[in-house]
Parts: C-alpha cells; structure tokens; sequence
C-alpha cells in the first residue's frame, strides 16, 4: 500500500461476519470497496440463529448457497419457565407454520457461515481485499485517512467501523457509548444427544437467565447457558462428563442422553449502545455499534442489518452522485437504525430484567405477558414477525 493508491469509496474496518457482510453488499453496489481486516481462521465452535431477514440478505449476496447445507431450520420455538418460583409463566410456543412460512430462520456453526462470506468476497472484482489490521483512524473534511498496522496507509470517503466492541474507528469519530455490566455471564457449547430435536429450539428460563438449546444438523445443538457470572465459572470449569450431566438436567432430557463436544467459551455480558450510529465520515456496524446479551438470537442479526442498511443507503448515494461520507447520507444511516436498535435492546433488557426480579409484582406481570402471548393468536403472530425482522423493514 502507498499514498498512490485510489481513494475508496468506503472502506470496512474489521472482518467479522458484520464487517464482511457490509463489504460485500458494498462492492454488490458497485461502490469502490476495501475490507481492512486480517485473515484468520475463526477460533470457536459458535453458532448463530440467522433469523428470515438474514437469510434473505446472505441469498441476495449469493452467500447462503454455500453453507445452507451446514444448517439446521427453526422452525419451533419454545419458552419454558423453569424458575421453580411460585408464580410461573405458562409454556409459550411459537411455529413458524403460523405465520405462514416453512421456518423461522436457520442455525450455522459461524466457521461455515464465515467460510461462505470469505469465499464470496474473494470472488468480487470490486473489493480489495487487505490482510492488515488499523493502527489509527483520521477524519478529515472530505476523506478518512487510515493507518495499517503494517505501516501502508488508505483513503476512503466513507468508512464502516465493524472492528468490535473496542472500536478505534468509534474513538476516531467521537462517539460516546453507553456500558452496562449485567454480572451475568453465558457458557457455550455444542452438544450431541439421542434423541431427534424435530428443528424444535427450546429456552429454559432460570432465575438466573435463559438456557437455549439450538437446533445444528442431525442429532446436534448448540447450547447457550446464560447464568450468574460465579455459576458460569463453575459449569465452565467442569469436565466433559460433569458438563454433560449439567446440561442433560437443565434440559430435563427432552434430548435424551446428552454428550457435551469439545470446545466451550466464556462470555461476561453487558449492554452497550453508542450516542450515535454515525459521525464524521464513519459509520459503525456489528458489536461497534451495540452489543446485547444473547436473547432473542438477535445479536448478528442486527449487526448484518446495520450492513445493508449502509450498503444501500451508501451505494444510492453514489449511484445519485452524492459523497457516501456526507452528513446527510450518515443521518440516513442514523435514522435507519436508530428505532430497530433501541427497541430490541429495550425488548431484551426487559426480559432479562424480569426473569432475574425477585419482586413479586414484576414476576406476576411477566407470567401474564407471556400467558397472553401463549394464548392470543393475533399478539403470538404479532411477537413472532416483530421478533424475525422490524415491521417497517419487512419484505413481502
């Protein structure tokens, strides 16, 4: 890299299934498109639940073809209260055959899912593609300026900050962030069992936060056992036989006998959410942009939403002649995410909230809420369209 080289018209900053999406429906526009990011195998065994509106996005990018093989539908979803509190919610379950539609959304190994966007975004002549990481993020009037850690230099008109929680591109744009520890902490980890989940994903709701069991291909799932943090060094700290016990119990063998696979990760949770999605020629995408306990599998799914909202709200603007990075394209973006963020992390902190409350009132309110949504069809239907995708940003 040198100072000769084209001013990009956007460049992506982190390579990340967020940053990667974003890159690629970028250069699908035809916008003039880097991806500074290193290339590195991915270290775990997670999943992710890609819910519809993801899905439909990975098709248009002609990614999903590549590892649909490697997922599992969703087509069940089942609420179980497991509290063993005195006032309990009823079980709710929702079907995606009552909405009209053959699943939910599909749940991938993350090494599959981002195996299919690298190979996609190798194959795009208008993505340049840097093994580098940024060292520092300058804004300046008309350009960003970025430094690699390997001493080359870029230049782009729009820069989407998908580098993580600990986002440089975010302190270069000046966007303060909202932190909040939620002194939980979530163990995940796959599993395999003898009986059938029938692409049934079931959440058992503890005092001390929910237990998934996701759907993966054949007699698999994922596990995510969120708990308090002391309790999830404990269960991180047992071995494979103990693990294995633990998780069988907490799912009451409705999977049959339970085998705990190799490889688990520890995460502390929190909630965060910045002032603001976008300012001075940087937008931010993905974990830059919020980072929310793992509820609701809605995670990634807003982070590949934040991706094709840049994509297109930067790729009209060039097509109109507009500058990507000027401050009314950026206050699209900002009006873009602004509403579909803030309402599910309210969703989820709310439900969070109540499902650790020892306040008798608040224990009786979530018990009704979910009664009535178990037993309202419009509400039930309601709950589930609202939960796979933003009503204003659905698509027939």
């Amino acid at each position: 890299m040198s100072d000769a080289l084209p001013i990009y018209d956007a460049v992506v900053i982190g390579g990340g299934p967020a940053g990667l999406t974003a890159a690629i429906a970028l250069a699908q526009t035809g916008a003039k498109t880097a991806l500074l990011a290193r290339r590195a195998p991915y270290a775990d065994n997670r999943t992710t639940a890609l819910l519809g509106a993801s899905t439909g996005l990975l098709e248009r990018l002609d990614v999903w073809r590549r590892c649909r093989d490697q997922a599992a539908a969703l087509r069940t979803m089942r609420l179980v209260d497991d509290t063993g509190r005195l006032i309990r919610a009823p079980e709710v379950r929702f079907s995606s055959e009552e909405i009209g539609i053959g699943q939910f959304g599909f749940n991938i190994d993350n090494r599959s899912l981002m195996a299919a966007l690298e190979e996609r975004a190798a194959e795009l002549p208008g993505l340049t593609r840097f093994d580098d990481e940024a060292a520092a993020v300058d804004p300046q009037d008309t350009v960003v300026s970025i430094l690699t850690d390997a001493g080359g230099s870029l230049s782009a008109r729009l820069v989407i900050g998908a580098d993580g929680r600990q986002s440089i591109s975010r302190e270069a744009a000046g966007i303060d962030v909202k932190r909040r520890d939620l002194h939980q902490s979530a163990l995940t980890f796959n599993i395999s069992h003898s009986r059938p989940h029938k692409n049934i994903s079931t959440e058992f709701h503890t005092p001390h936060g929910p237990c998934v069991f996701v759907p993966l291909p054949g007699n698999r799932c994922s596990v995510v056992w969120v708990s308090a943090a002391g309790e999830a060094r404990r269960l991180m700290a047992l071995g494979d036989d103990e693990l294995s016990e633990a998780a069988e119990k907490q799912s009451h063998s409705i999977l049959g006998s339970v085998r705990v696979e190799s490889g688990r990760n520890l995460f502390p949770l929190s909630i965060e959410s910045p002032k603001q999605f976008a300012s001075h020629r940087i937008a931010l995408a993905g974990e830059a942009a919020h980072v929310l306990p793992p509820i609701g599998a809605q995670g990634l799914n807003m982070g590949l939403r934040d991706a094709a909202d840049i994509a297109d709200i930067a790729g009209q603007a060039i097509s109109l002649g507009e500058d990507p990075g000027a401050p009314q394209v950026l206050a699209r973006y900002q009006s873009a995410r602004r509403a579909d963020v803030a309402s599910r992390m309210f969703v989820i902190d709310l439900a969070n909230r109540s499902l650790l409350s020892d306040f008798l009132p608040m224990q009786s309110l979530r018990a009704a809420g979910l009664h009535l949504i178990g037993s309202f069809g419009p509400l039930r239907r309601l709950a589930m369209r609202e939960g796979l995708a933003p009503s204003w940003k659905r698509v027939g």
